[in-house]
């Protein structure tokens, strides 16, 4: 019985950091043009290119899409 409860523990914290990292975004108008912008899923915002569905290796969960955009090349101005 021990073992099972550190093992729901354990997965539990585990399972954690994976949700924290996703964010879900409702749908809206954009006001500028009126045009509805669907429900969809992003990563969180933080201050890492790494982590992103779109950099390369990552796949987007939710849609299946591999990254593209290359996370150590030099930001845009």
């Amino acid at each position: 019985m021990r073992i099972l409860m550190l093992a729901a523990i354990a997965a539990v914290v585990v399972a954690t950091p994976a949700d924290a990292r996703n964010t879900s975004v409702r749908g809206y108008f954009k006001r500028s043009t009126g045009t509805y912008v669907a429900p969809y899923h992003r990563t969180s915002p933080n201050r890492t290119r790494v982590d992103n569905w779109s950099s390369r290796p990552n796949v987007n969960p939710y849609t299946g899409k591999r990254g593209t955009k290359d996370p150590y090349a030099p930001k845009r101005r």
